[in-house]
């Protein structure tokens, strides 16, 4: 008898779990017919900046708005360089390009996929404004290091926190650990809209109110505009369901920790790389990862097996396309590429039943060739 598939992400599970609360904010949004910006916004900023330990929050349109609005904000811009990761989605490094900014790439840890500090130290020059390290797959990066590297060249540190709702460094959520954090509100984040969001959290009053200037036309009051901004705002329907979700955010990522937990007992005894965490770091695993030189043989066979995997992610980005121009040919970033070729995100959500996990072990086990 064929059995259902098992999605990557259930975002119809998550629905079903949360109705309720979910379709009295929808119709609360429609009943007031106050859909852009207004207390919704207001509301779920104050909620979200609390939540992440941070005095301040600007919703805005998406994660990338996010982070090239901070950069704008700081006015970062053409000539200037930002020193980030490779190994995660263009958007880290799109925003910093749309800024007109120059992103500069530096290598990962090979344990935890995120930034090494040894290598940002490495990438530094005299035109580098900031660093940009992406909390990647869940777990911060080690800001702590990296703090010290920003303070010791002068460069801000903003945090690319859109995979990372609700982690933690040594007791501080992420959205606390840097002058700025940037987070994605896609639908399957941790923490997911119905469609576009992202936000800024700051401690730093004059940024959040530069942000929230620029996010809405460079507007200083309805028809006065200080400066040229963008159409870059939270709409109130995202807000509003976001609203609703947060207070189910700690629980859900508690289930994630269960589930990515029982994931490495399941897979102990295979040859497989599994998921590092650092000392002092709470991570909330918005992807299972792990690593194998079979990987595409892997994916393959679970995807016969109606196991939805996913691979992030397959091009580092020094060698994507888009970024020719920069001229970084392949062994640039040795431990990024041979990651991009080796991991496999395994399906991973709050949701998740534990006969789905025991079903994606399974097929892991049976497909692999050991010895």
């Amino acid at each position: 008898m064929n059995q259902p598939p098992i999605p990557l992400v259930d975002l119809k599970a998550q629905y079903a779990a949360l109705r309720p609360d979910i379709d009295a904010a929808i119709a609360r949004v429609i009943a007031n017919t106050s859909f852009i910006m207004g207390p919704e916004v207001r509301a779920f900023e104050e909620a979200f900046a609390a939540y992440c330990q941070a005095r301040y929050a600007v919703g805005v349109s998406s994660g990338t708005a996010a982070i090239e609005l901070v950069l704008r904000a700081l006015n970062i811009g053409p000539g200037d360089e930002v020193v980030t990761t490779p190994f995660t989605f263009i958007a880290s490094a799109e925003a910093i390009s749309a800024a007109g900014a120059t992103p500069v790439f530096a290598d990962i840890d090979p344990l935890t996929y995120n930034l090494s500090p040894a290598a940002v130290e490495a990438a530094i020059t005299s035109r580098t404004r900031a660093l940009l390290p992406v909390h990647l797959y869940g777990q911060p990066a080690d800001t702590g290091a990296l703090r010290a590297i920003a303070q010791r060249h002068g460069l801000a540190l903003i945090e690319d926190a859109a995979q990372a709702h609700g982690a933690a460094l040594h007791g501080r959520r992420v959205g606390s650990l840097g002058d700025a954090a940037c987070f994605s509100f896609y639908p399957g984040k941790n923490l997911g809209g119905y469609g576009d969001g992202g936000a800024v959290t700051t401690d730093d009053e004059a940024l959040a109110g530069r942000l929230r200037k620029l996010r809405d036309h460079g507007r200083a009051s309805k028809y006065v505009h200080d400066e040229l901004g963008y159409g870059h705002r939270l709409d109130a329907l995202q807000a509003a369901i976001l609203g609703a979700k947060l207070p189910h955010l700690d629980a859900a990522n508690a289930a994630r920790r269960r589930l990515a937990a029982r994931y490495s007992e399941l897979l102990a005894d295979t040859d497989l790389v599994l998921p590092h965490a650092l000392a002092g770091v709470a991570p909330v695993w918005h992807l299972y990862v792990v690593r194998t030189p079979q990987r595409d043989a892997l994916l393959a066979s679970l995807r016969e097996q109606g196991i939805e995997a996913g691979i992030h992610y397959p091009l580092p980005l020094h060698l994507q396309p888009a970024y020719r121009a920069l001229g970084l040919a392949p062994g640039s970033f040795p431990v990024a590429e041979a990651a991009s070729q080796q991991v496999l995100s395994l399906p991973l959500f709050p949701e998740l039943s534990e006969e789905q996990q025991e079903r994606v072990a399974a097929a892991l086990l049976a497909s692999m060739n050991f010895g």
